[in-house]
């Protein structure tokens, strides 16, 4: 498919970014297309939704219309009360200790497995799943959703892939287009560094940037430096942080020694896609389909001077050519509230939403990608067809890979990183470095 021109990107959908994911809520999308009945049954119970801003999901219309449908089927009353990112963990962990928890609760494996899920405060929802569920739902999801001994605290629903994008009207000006393979989004770390030096030198200046002024987009250098030679961020079983891992060394290594490549500790990936935009930089390591989708109403409060580039996304370059991409995964959890009917009819909700014809309108609210390939014999392959650009970036969604987020220790983890990368670019020996943030965080998430 003929890419977008930048100009022509000014879609009736447009997301807005949470920079501290390069992805996160407020993405408007669709409004479901299910009507609910003129003459729904009377509700036989309630429960209650507390819902992060999933794209629409944080909509007061859209969740209202959606759940209207599941009420009309089932006759439960479903109360929705919208959390926002500033303020919204605050709001569970305090009903958590004054034992007023919701029944459903919507975000993804970060909060609902790794936090509230691993303290005891969620059901198990793995009988909810089958031979055939298991079979439909992306493996990497899957995991991501299920701790090592086996419960699933967290049905997932949606889900997309982490990226990064080159302005391909620069690469073909330098000769650069030629390492791209734009079929698959895919390039070998070979051809990413000789794109680099053709890029290098046409424009003669710096034309990507390792940054790491703090935490906001680090999902791009984590998979640049783990994809370039198949680096690990966290062993298998998520219990140890393995950055000091010699391939993520090779690329550190690798990249600090490239003219054109900047570690810059100015920027955060918000910064550096402002930069991307303004055509300073010609590609960038902070990327999703946010900005595909529209990049001038991307959210990042920078303008934009660059109009009319095509800009290609594209998968992080890799030695093996079995990219890894960092994800985003979303979906419900229910709290242990001590009361089998009100958790029996959560359960359908879930149901409901995650694994029925209704599951279309729950993704398209979302303006994601569904975790599964079918929902009770609805194909969801085709979910985003009338979308040129949805439909087109889900050639990344195979390549998405382990969702590491969910080890201990997690946000000191992240701050240990940049700061090494912060330390490697201001010239300090990059293996010592590694090996004494790596251990940083392991001791940290040890305690």
């Amino acid at each position: 498919m003929q890419l977008k021109k930048l100009s022509a990107l000014a879609l009736s959908a447009a997301l807005v970014i949470s920079l501290a994911a390069c992805g996160g809520g407020g993405n408007p999308s669709e409004q479901p297309s299910d009507k609910p009945s003129d003459n729904p049954p009377a509700a036989t119970q309630e429960i209650t939704l507390w819902t992060y801003p999933i794209g629409k999901w944080g909509d007061q219309a859209t969740v209202e219309a959606l759940t209207a449908g599941f009420t009309a089927e089932t006759g439960i009353k479903v109360n929705v009360e919208f959390l926002a990112y500033g303020d919204g963990d605050d709001k569970v962990n305090a009903a958590i200790t004054s034992k007023s928890t919701p029944d459903l609760i919507m975000e993804g494996p970060e909060r609902l497995v790794a936090n509230w899920g691993a303290n005891g405060y969620l059901v198990d929802l793995a009988d909810m799943l089958d031979d055939e569920d298991k079979a439909e739902i992306n493996a990497a999801a899957l995991n991501a959703c299920t701790t090592a001994d086996g419960k699933v605290y967290e049905y997932p629903v949606v889900m997309t892939a982490h990226c990064m994008a080159v302005n391909l009207d620069a690469f073909k000006a330098a000769g650069a287009d030629q390492y791209l393979d734009l079929e698959t989004r895919t390039w070998t770390t070979e051809n990413f560094i000789k794109a680099v030096e053709a890029l290098y030198a046409h424009f003669g200046d710096t034309v990507g940037a390792v940054y790491c002024t703090g935490q906001g987009g680090d999902q791009g250098t984590r998979a640049l430096i783990n994809n370039m030679y198949g680096g690990t961020f966290t062993d298998a079983e998520h219990t140890k942080y393995t950055w000091d891992d010699p391939l993520n060394i090779k690329a550190l290594e690798q990249l600090k020694s490239m003219d054109g490549i900047a570690f810059d500790a100015s920027l955060d990936g918000g910064k550096e896609i402002a930069k991307f935009y303004q055509g300073v930089l010609k590609m960038a390591f902070c990327w999703n389909i946010a900005q595909q989708l529209d990049p001038n109403q991307a959210g990042t409060g920078a303008e934009k001077t660059i109009t009319g580039e095509e800009i290609a996304f594209m998968a992080f370059p890799t030695e093996s050519g079995d990219p890894k991409l960092q994800g985003g995964i979303w979906g419900f959890g229910i709290f242990n509230n001590g009361d089998d009917a009100r958790i029996e009819a959560s359960k359908k909700f879930i149901k409901y939403m995650a694994d029925s014809a209704a599951t279309v309108d729950a993704v398209k609210a979302a303006s994601y990608f569904p975790v599964r390939s079918a929902a009770e014999g609805t194909n969801l392959s085709d979910v985003w067809a009338d979308d040129a650009i949805m439909n087109e970036y889900q050639v990344l969604m195979p390549y998405l890979g382990d969702y590491y987020q969910i080890t201990k220790g997690w946000a000191g983890a992240r701050t240990e990183w940049w700061t090494m990368l912060q330390k490697v670019g201001a010239g300090e020996d990059i293996a010592t470095t590694v090996a004494t943030y790596a251990e940083k965080a392991n001791t940290a998430a040890a305690n």
